[in-house]
This record gives C-alpha cells, structure tokens and sequence, in this order.
C-alpha cells in the first residue's frame, strides 16, 4: 500500500498467517503478561493485537516506553492465536502480529481525554479536544457510518434519474424562517450577504431552468439555539426538487430511497413498508398530540367531551358548559390499570406545570368490570362504561383526560401519551415506522401581532381552489385560517426528518398569499424579486422537500444527539471550543468592511 502499511489493522485474518507484513496506527491499549508485551494496535479500519517478545530486543525496548496514542509503525508476521486466547468481539481476533521491528512516527503527551474505554467526561473537554474524541471507537464508527449513508443515498438518487447540482453559499436575506448569519461585503459598504438557511429559492430556479429532477447535499446556516436533534449554526439536509410533479409524485419518488437506505443500515431492524402512510394534520394533532408522531407507540387519543357534558364531573363539566371551544380527551393506558402508575401519572402532570391528570382504572369487581378513582365516582357507571367501550378498554387498563381549549393542551397531551407509552413499555423497539403528514394550515393566527401570518412554508401551493383564493378579501379571516396547503412532512419514529411542499409557482397566487399575510407587493417584489420574475417566464409545477442528513444519520446510530454523528459540533451556546469560535477580528479587518462594533452595555462593563 505504502511504506508504513502493507495492511490495514482491521483486515488481517486467518487467511493472513505466515505473512510477514507492515502496520501504522496509534497505541490503543498495552498490557504486560509475563514477559510478553501485548499492544492493540489501531487505525481506521479497527484493531490488531501485536506481541512484543524480550528475544527481539530492540523492539521489545522501544515498546516499553510506549503510551497510549503514540503513533507507530511495526513489521513483523502473522500468527494463529492459540484456542484459548482467540478473541471472538474482535474480527482480527483469530490473530496477532509477532512484531520483528518498530519505528515511533509520533510521540503523544498526557491526554486530556481518554481514547480507551470511553468514560464520561465533560462535553467542553470532549469538544475541545475533538480530535480525540473522534478516536473513540463508537463516535468513530457513527462518523464513518455518516459517510457510507451519504455515499448510499447519492447512489440512490442518482439512480433514481436525480442530478446533483451546487447552490450558492453567498445569498440574499430572508424574512421568513430563523435568524440569518450574515456576512458584510467589502465591495459595497453597509450591504450584506447571507448564509443560505436552505437552498429554497435557488433550487425553484434550477427548476424554472429546465433540470427536471435535483439534488444536493446541502449545507444550511440558521442562527438559532441548540437542542438534541438541532445542531446550532449548520446541519446538512438532502434537498431535493422535481419538475411537472403533484404531492404524489413527489411521494413515489422518495419512499423508495429511504426506505432501502434505513433497510441497508437498520442492523436488524424493521422498516415500515412504503408507501407510508398518510396522516392529515388536524388528524396527527388529535390522535397523537404531535405533528411529529411516534408510531411505535399505539396509544391514539379521543375526545370523550359528550361522556362528561353535564356529568357530575364539576370541574370538566363546568368548563364545557361556559366554552363551547373546551374539549375533553382521553389518553388511554393499556396496562396502567393500578392507582400506584395513576398517581404517579398525576405528579408526573403537576411537575410539568399542570393541576394534575384525571383518571380511572378498570379492574375486575364482583364478576364484573368496575371503573374507580374520584372521575368515576363523580361521573358514575353508566358514563364511565361508555367511555371504557368507546376506547376498548379492559380490566387493568387505565384512561387519563385533559380538558379546556385543543390548542392550549394538544402539547401537553402529546407529552402525556409519550410518557405513558414509555412507563408501560408499550413503545415497539427494534422498528423505524415512517409516516406523512400532510394538509398542513396554509396560515395562522398571530396573537401578539393580531393578523394572519404564514403557518409553515410560504411558497406552497394552496390546496384551494385557485380562483376562490385570488377573491378572498379581509372579511374572510375565518375562510382564510380553514386552508390547507400542499404541505408534507416526513416523520419517523417521532423525529421530524423533513418539510416539503408543491411550490406556488403562479405569480399571481404568490402576490396573493404574501398579501394576506400582510406584505406588500413592493416588499414581496424586493426579497424575492429573482424568483418572481423567472416565473413570469414560464415555470413548471414543481415540488420537492429535504431530509435531514444528521437526524437520519442519527436514528441509524440509534443516539438521541446530534453531536454524536457530527464530526466538528458546537456547543450549546454555539461556540466552536477547538477551533475558537466566533473570535475578535483585527481592527483592520473591520474597517476593510466599513463596521464598527457596538457590545451591549454589560459586555462594555465586563470589558
């Protein structure tokens, strides 16, 4: 191969014996057995024990003084390990390299973080000092597994009759969707360039072009805070936009690459079966408290309202009686049939902020089925028997109801079947279950601001009646919140892993939306004049969405954060701490961009 390996730690086998050949790696363990010094020896393709004998002194010496992480080189031949000391964990475990000669490349010092073993340590230390991180061999492997899923899904794309294409990283501003980052241009003082948040406007244009079919693994920049499935700064997401296409198009055209994509890297798990299913919005909301659902849990909620109407149940039938918005729902728990899980239930509510959950559990009484806590007692039998049927419950089973306006306890009702399912086990294991939603709001009410903003993407198509649309004026506030948009997400297992859309790609239906949520034409005309006027020149229905690549890669892994499939991650406060960023520029550097910078009044303090 080259001069410091014929072979690559992790491939040496039986087949190998008798060879004489040449490794490199890094000092992954060294162990003293009686005499005998035995080294892992590893690189990025795994491990190979080496033996150091006393008999071959002067690379028996040089390993004596070897630490972990020193990089060596050494010679030597393969051989059988003896039965009993075949290692079976270790795919070179048949084997071991009888070293004859070594050479160090490179010393390493005391490390900061240990690469054997991976114990816990402290996220600054570990992103700090990243370069060792990334030696660990289970980040080591979600990096390489990243690498093999992003080669595998440009291989299905371009298959699938996709081109990939680049789009620019210098842009213009957007008013809609997360902060920019931007960047100040030199050539032309007080003016600034943005960081693309998503290629959306570039990629309608490939379209307007003429490129039927794209795809790009793109690099995108919001300026937002982290959490566990969003990378603070930049993440990387699979965009993709087809031409002469409808929302069902756009489906076909998709499943198939992530369904063998999860099949290829599910390491045993199970994959739904597309096509996946189809949840309407409204629908997603009501039945699981999330436009994101976990499918794996089977728990569905219903509305129990009509049960609790006029009931001796004061507190839920009060609310009822004075707003006919007020809703009760039923989160049903299979299983959590005693009042030990239903109090813990209830504290687990009243720690999230809420008065409580109220309950009853079906358990076997006489012969007969009998619903108890304080709700059936207060609704009783004849109420609490139908809301027992109408959910299918039976003895050892439980309900737990939240109640007041939809819109103000959907969440919490979400997290509530989320923690039941999960208390109960009830959550399958070992499946990736893929769903849509669709028929997403095309617009919302804002309440701080009083008036009719966009509800998601504000380039879809409404899933309206197009000339309806165009006459819709200020007095049709109600008509207006009612329409859906050709809007889809792509959800699984709970995990959003895209947003996508058919465009609106009439000008006259575009001045339109932006209009009813409160832009002007001259404003609509200026952010994205590019856009409008290439589709004055004809442009083709067209649609498209994009994946996530670091929650797909993520769900593979099977880890719960994002930094541990990113190779170079931030931290929570967005700050690179091995590279030192964002940092003090020179002065000079500033002035070349015509900006003075003005810290707020505490940092002025502190300085």
């Amino acid at each position: 191969m080259t001069r410091f390996r014929s072979h690559l730690c992790g491939e040496l086998r039986k087949s190998h014996v008798g060879e004489t050949i040449r490794l490199s790696g890094w000092v992954h363990r060294k162990r003293d057995h009686g005499g005998l010094l035995f080294i892992d020896l590893r690189d990025n393709a795994g491990l190979t024990q080496l033996v150091f004998d006393p008999d071959r002194a002067e690379a028996f010496g040089l390993a004596e003084k070897l630490r972990s992480e020193f990089v060596i080189m050494v010679e030597g031949k393969v051989v059988a390990r003896t039965a009993e000391t075949v290692n079976a964990n270790l795919p070179t475990g048949d084997i071991e390299v009888a070293v004859a000669a070594m050479e160090v490349l490179s010393e390493a010092q005391d490390l900061p973080l240990p690469v054997f073993g991976e114990p816990d340590y402290p996220e600054d230390i570990r992103l700090t000092y990243r370069f060792l991180d990334l030696r660990r061999e289970t980040l080591h492997a979600n990096i390489l597994l990243r690498s093999q899923i992003i080669a595998d899904i440009r291989r299905r794309m371009t298959e699938a009759g996709f081109n990939e294409f680049q789009t620019p990283i210098l842009t213009a501003s957007s008013p809609e969707g997360a902060r920019d980052f931007l960047v100040p241009s030199r050539m032309h003082p007080g003016k600034f360039y943005a960081l693309p948040q998503a290629p959306q406007q570039f990629k309608q244009l490939i379209m307007v072009a003429g490129f039927d079919r794209y795809f790009q693994i793109a690099p995108c920049f919001r300026d937002e805070d982290a959490r566990a499935d969003r990378s603070p700064g930049e993440f990387y997401q699979l965009d993709v936009e087809m031409s002469f296409v409808d929302q069902d198009d756009v489906f076909s055209a998709i499943e198939p690459v992530l369904h063998g994509l999860f099949e290829k890297f599910a390491n045993g798990r199970k994959v739904s079966p597309y096509p996946f299913i189809r949840i309407p919005y409204a629908e997603a909301m009501r039945k699981y408290g999330s436009d994101k659902p976990d499918l794996r849990n089977p728990i569905e909620m219903q509305s129990v309202t009509d049960h609790f109407r006029g009931s001796g149940f004061k507190v839920f039938a009060g609310l009822i009686e004075k707003d006919p918005k007020v809703e009760v729902w039923a989160i049903p728990a299979p299983t959590g049939g005693n009042r030990a899980f239903c109090d813990r239930m209830n504290a687990w509510a009243q720690g999230e902020g809420q008065p409580g959950l109220g309950y009853i559990f079906f358990r076997e009484e006489a012969g007969g089925l009998e619903g108890a806590g304080p709700v059936a007692k207060n609704i009783g039998p004849e109420r609490t028997e139908a809301i027992r049927t109408q959910l299918g419950l039976k003895a050892g089973d439980a309900v737990f109801f939240v109640a007041g306006q939809p819109a103000k306890f959907t969440s919490f009702a979400g997290l509530a079947r989320t923690r039941v399912g999960t208390e109960l086990g009830l959550t399958e294991d070992g499946v990736f279950k893929f769903c849509w939603i669709v028929d997403f709001p095309m617009f919302e009410w804002n309440e701080d601001e009083k008036k009719i903003d966009f509800s998601h993407n504000p380039f879809s198509m409404p899933n309206y009646p197009l000339d309806r649309f165009l006459a819709l004026g200020e007095g049709d506030a109600d008509e207006i919140l009612g329409i859906t948009a050709f809007q889809y997400d792509i959800v699984c297992n709970g995990v959003e892993l895209s947003s996508g859309a058919i465009r609106n790609h009439k000008p006259d239906v575009m001045y339109k939306a932006f209009g009813i949520a409160g832009y002007e034409k001259s404003v609509v005309e200026t952010k994205f004049g590019g856009m409008l006027n290439a589709f004055k020149y004809g442009a083709p229905p067209h649609g498209g969405l994009a994946p996530g690549i670091d929650r797909m890669v993520m769900l593979l892994a099977g880890v719960e954060n994002l930094r541990e499939v990113t190779m170079f991650p931030m931290n929570q406060q967005a700050q690179d701490l091995l590279m030192q960023a964002p940092s003090e520029v020179e002065p000079k550097q500033l002035k070349e961009l015509h900006i003075r910078v003005a810290l707020p009044l505490e940092k002025k303090k502190d300085a």
